[in-house]
């Protein structure tokens, strides 16, 4: 299965056509827009899109990344900072050899942010793994078309060399973001509720766990363990303290 194509907020339809045309050639089967700042589907992009129109006609559009990433478990995001990143930059061939043992089962995604910025740290950290193409000079950002270009290059050479990905691999899969995200939320929730988060921390300080976990990659039942756990300790600290009289 190949990976998902996923475009946060593009601003050219010249480069979404062009996007299109490069997954025709090298054969992604979906393209996923999230809110994006052109209209895909105008005169430039059909243009640029040639053979890759018809995907480009049934690309998928999303309202946010963590909605367009839901149903996927392995993703990597592409990022042109040379530092200040929330997870360790990786170069390509490691990162996307990552992505190509994925579970043939659940979906994998490949993220390029914005022309003029890239993503967030917040979207940075919905991604599994973070690659940055390298460049001969330190300010060597390339067009999105072009990046899309060098990845999926790198992408079908090391498919074309890699064997089969390794059953204790795919039993490692890391679980679909959207299930992450929930436990994420429900764990955000039950912190501020016991104090341990203040409203005015907290977003920085789950970051911190957000990086904590994709660095660990955690399982669908590793997830599922973790907001049992989430679940019961809520239940706990609802539940009224006995009085000394009950003793």
């Amino acid at each position: 299965m190949s990976p998902k194509l996923v475009l946060v907020e593009p601003a050219g339809p010249l480069n979404v056509g062009s996007v299109a045309r490069l997954c025709r050639a090298y054969g992604i089967e979906e393209l996923r827009l999230v809110a994006p700042r052109c209209d895909p589907l105008s005169d430039e992009a059909r243009l640029m899109a040639v053979k890759g129109l018809p995907l480009l006609q049934r690309a998928r559009l999303f309202p946010t990344l963590a909605a367009a990433l839901a149903d996927c478990g392995r993703v990597v995001a592409t990022s042109g900072r040379p530092e200040g990143e929330p997870l360790p930059l990786e170069d390509p061939d490691d990162a996307l050899a990552w992505l190509l043992a994925s579970d043939p089962v659940l979906p994998s995604a490949l993220v390029f942010g914005r022309e003029d910025r890239g993503l967030s740290n917040d979207e940075l950290l919905q991604a599994g793994r973070l690659l940055q193409i390298p460049t001969p000079t330190p300010h060597g950002s390339l067009n999105l078309s072009h990046a899309v270009a060098v990845v999926l290059h790198d992408l079908h050479r090391l498919a074309r060399q890699a064997p089969a990905p390794a059953v204790a691999a795919v039993a490692q899969a890391p679980c679909p973001r959207g299930v992450l995200e929930a436990m994420l939320s429900d764990a955000e929730q039950l912190l501020l509720e016991v104090g341990f988060l203040l409203p005015h921390t907290a977003h920085a300080r789950m970051a911190k766990l957000r990086a904590l976990l994709q660095r660990g990659q955690v399982s669908a039942p590793e997830v599922a363990l973790l907001r049992g756990l989430v679940c019961q300790l809520r239940w706990a600290s609802r539940r009224p303290f006995p009085s000394s009289q009950d003793h």
